[in-house]
């Protein structure tokens, strides 16, 4: 199957977007493209510095030719993230109020607001933004247009994420990353020729966060298993029925080769397809992004500076690789599901042990509220394992048709260009082994380590990456 043929497909189960075009050149679309979708209406170009420049000027005057109506606001700060704070700057700048964006933009002594409060009725009268630039942006923008009950055109530069067709927006509020629920754009235009160009370490940060994927999916695999979130088929096969082609030519990643770098985008094209007919990111990440968010979480820098969201993604996936790798070992078929009865802990409990590992993090009630809801009882566990023991051999085999080893990805992220150890993002092993009790906890999403929880092998199957023989020793 073709190109043409995969975004059809994409495109007949995604819920919002209803156009998306890759091409060569493809930018000089965007006003045509706007009018289709939003007839009448002000364009307002959101970019930074740098997109500006590589890009955004060059839309703005594509608008401006076509004698619409058209403004512009760039984003000045030379490092900003996906914070509550420039969610509330771009709700200003789609309500054309921009000296006042520009104010809580270069404001220092900002106070959080509620995120209740953010929404407004739908108006006419409002600009569309035209997101011009990588992930952040296009979060921003997709926040902000649904607390204004309204949609918007994003004009993707890089390769970096797969958050440019999500349904939702990963924002950091409240101490925590959460993922914010927010249809995705009606339209993404995606000009090949700048996206090829972008440096070299946003597009290998973007093959990471499609790599993802693969650990992902065999989480969903393992919650299917058990009954906690069943696999939906359109979501599914609108991905991974081609990741493993999209992930095949890591070195033409790395060169910026133009057909490689398209596949790359298109693929996380279709892993935010996938998003939007789950409405949700089941599809896309469990326990391989939660490293990432924790880091966030933390302000982690390296060398001064603020890590990529790929470049953390990829030691999570390397990381929950290893963990399958682990897990492979493992004769599940032995695990005494009367024992694991017993042992197992009651709701107050475990809401006492997340309490206590959440203690030092900037949102320490985040695992209280996750456990709560994802808490089984003795017989859920009972029932789980009671399956896991008859059925490991066929499961085992499934998932090892799904997931790469740790030696096959780390390979791939080598030649990709992307973090394949963990001192490239400056983390210590010790790091990542003290995070597996909050990655564990900090979703509701049921994965790979509340099944190693549930069946008493959550410290055989971790520890083993730390030791001498580990993949990360210490």
């Amino acid at each position: 199957m073709g190109s043409k043929e995969r975004i059809a497909k994409a495109l007949a189960v995604s819920t919002d977007t209803k156009f998306f075009e890759m091409g060569q050149g493809a930018a000089a679309l965007a006003p045509e493209v706007f009018s289709r979708f939003f007839p009448g209406r002000r364009a307002v170009i959101v970019a930074d510095l740098n997109t500006w420049r590589v890009l955004g000027e060059k839309v703005y005057d594509f608008f401006v030719e076509a004698g619409m109506p058209v403004d512009r606001y760039i984003i000045e700060k030379e490092e900003f993230h996906a914070d509550w704070k420039y969610v509330e700057m771009t709700d200003l700048i789609l309500r054309g109020e921009y000296a006042a964006a520009k104010a809580l933009e270069n404001d220092s002594a900002y106070e959080e607001g509620d995120a209740a409060e953010a929404f407004r009725e739908p108006s006419q009268d409002w600009n569309v933004l035209v997101s011009v630039g990588s992930g952040v942006i296009n979060d921003l923008c997709k926040l902000s247009s649904y607390h204004h009950g309204q949609s918007y055109l994003t004009l993707p530069t890089a390769a970096s994420v797969d958050g440019y067709s999500s349904f939702g927006s990963s924002i950091t509020y409240r101490s925590a990353k959460q993922t914010f629920t927010c249809p995705a754009p009606v339209a993404i235009i995606a000009d090949i020729d700048v996206i090829a160009a972008a440096p070299k370490h946003m597009t290998a940060a973007g093959y990471a966060d499609l790599a993802a994927k693969v650990p992902a999916g065999a989480e969903w695999m393992i919650a299917d298993f058990v009954g906690s979130e069943p696999i939906q088929d359109d979501a599914w096969h609108v991905l991974q029925d081609y990741l493993d082609d999209f992930l095949s030519d890591p070195s033409g990643v790395a060169a910026g080769d133009p057909g490689a770098v398209a596949d790359l985008f298109e693929g996380l094209t279709l892993s935010g397809f996938a998003m939007q007919a789950a409405r949700s990111s089941r599809p896309a990440s469990c326990c391989d992004h939660l490293f990432s968010h924790l880091l966030d979480m933390t302000g982690h820098r390296f060398n001064g500076k603020l890590q990529s969201h790929g470049y953390q993604v990829a030691i999570g996936t390397l990381t929950m690789c290893a963990v399958f790798d682990e897990l492979f070992k493992q004769d599940l078929t032995a695990i005494d599901v009367d024992a694991c009865v017993e042992a197992w802990p009651a709701l107050e409990q475990e809401q006492e042990r997340a309490l206590e590992v959440f203690a030092d993090s900037p949102a320490p009630k985040l695992g209280y509220e996750m456990i709560t809801q994802k808490y089984g009882d003795k017989e859920a566990v009972r029932a789980e394992m009671t399956k896991l023991v008859a059925e490991w051999p066929q499961l085992m085999e499934k998932l090892q048709g799904q997931v790469y080893s740790f030696a096959k990805m780390q390979e791939l992220f080598r030649i990709a260009g992307a973090p394949y150890e963990t001192e490239h993002i400056g983390v210590t092993h010790e790091q990542i082994r003290d995070m597996f009790p909050k990655v564990q906890l900090m979703r509701a999403r049921y994965n790979v380590l509340d099944l190693a929880m549930r069946g008493g092998f959550m410290n055989e199957l971790t520890e083993s990456l730390f030791n001498k023989e580990g993949v990360w020793e210490i």
